[in-house]
């Protein structure tokens, strides 16, 4: 007891309050049945202790990925990501879409030597110059990775830690957006999807923002609730996969309108024939003006901009960004 309290505490006959973790005596269940009152007491104890269903039901991984516990794995999926993205104070983000395969120049033209030399030493037929020729064009569209990696320089620079670039974390187009940002010192984060092969996200994507989802529709969720443009790279089915699904969403207004802008006019007026759609019936032509076509950084950029401007909101920026 505390000798020091008033005569009159002492006399009320409260005892002192017990130990937060510790008892003096321990409980009875502190030590297991001994084998001296049942020889067989410790082999059972033990097969109650390795069964999956005394594990804690946090711990326990073959129950948490279950049919029946899908809803309970979403819901921790979208809280993860929502309370990093909140713990690290983003707020606003210009999502950057495009082909994990489009690599640096360098890269590029390396594949192309290699493929080469494989074919002069060893002739592969139509397979071998197939390859090659693919190779080349590739080669072609690398300059999207210089142009990815100046976009996010551009943003990075401009949005000091306010707006950053948020990509699928992956390497390609992904890999330069946030290299861009990496360069000038700006954080930079990756939603990185869970894929049955082994993959691992670019180097560039700052940690504490770098996440792995399971989900592709949370993966997704999350690419779109901060974000204030998007800007698609040429790229396959999965960079067609999120823009067709934001051009939904936004036609329908599910979404507010937002800047889409489809870096390679080129590229993508040969992937997808947006005018015979209208043409045909099947979208409006106001539908034909949720996005527009820009070839460099500083077009996509600026156009960004412009476009809030004509909104009436300005995006917020430091005030000493210089575009």
């Amino acid at each position: 007891m505390n000798n020091n309290l008033p005569p009159i505490f002492k006399d009320l006959g409260v005892p002192h309050p017990a130990h937060a973790r510790q008892r003096r005596k321990p409980l009875p269940g502190r030590q297991p049945k001994s084998a001296n009152e049942d020889p067989d007491a410790p082999h059972r104890i033990q097969e109650i202790l390795s069964s999956p269903t005394y594990r804690l039901a946090e711990q326990d991984q073959e129950f948490l990925k279950r049919d029946d516990t899908r809803g309970l794995r979403l819901q921790l999926e979208y809280l993860k990501a929502e309370s990093v993205l909140r713990e690290n104070g983003v707020e606003q983000t210009i999502v950057v879409f495009g082909s994990t395969r489009i690599p640096e120049p360098a890269a590029a033209r390396r594949q192309i030597e290699t493929l080469r030399r494989e074919q002069a030493n060893a002739p592969n037929g139509e397979d071998g110059l197939r390859k090659l020729a693919v190779a080349e064009r590739i080669l072609q569209k690398s300059r999207y990775y210089e142009i990815a990696r100046e976009f996010g320089r551009l943003v990075g620079a401009a949005g000091k830690s306010r707006l950053i670039i948020m990509t699928g974390g992956g390497p390609g187009i992904m890999e330069a957006a946030n290299r861009g940002a990496f360069d000038v010192g700006a954080p930079t984060a990756g939603l990185n999807i869970n894929l049955p092969h082994e993959q691992y996200p670019n180097p560039y994507v700052t940690p504490s923002l770098c996440l792995q989802f399971h989900y592709f529709a949370l993966r997704k969720l999350h690419f779109l609730l901060r974000a204030k443009a998007l800007v698609a790279f040429p790229g396959g089915y999965g960079t067609l996969d999120e823009l067709l699904e934001v051009l939904t969403l936004v036609q329908t207004r599910k979404i507010n309108p937002l800047p889409i802008i489809l870096v390679g006019e080129s590229y993508w007026r040969g992937v997808i024939n947006f005018d015979f759609l209208v043409d045909e019936g099947v979208v409006d032509p106001e539908d034909r003006e949720l996005f527009w076509f820009a070839e460099t950084a500083q077009e996509a950029w600026s156009g960004i901009q412009y476009w809030y401007e004509m909104c009436g909101s300005p995006l917020e920026l430091p005030a000493s960004n210089p575009t």
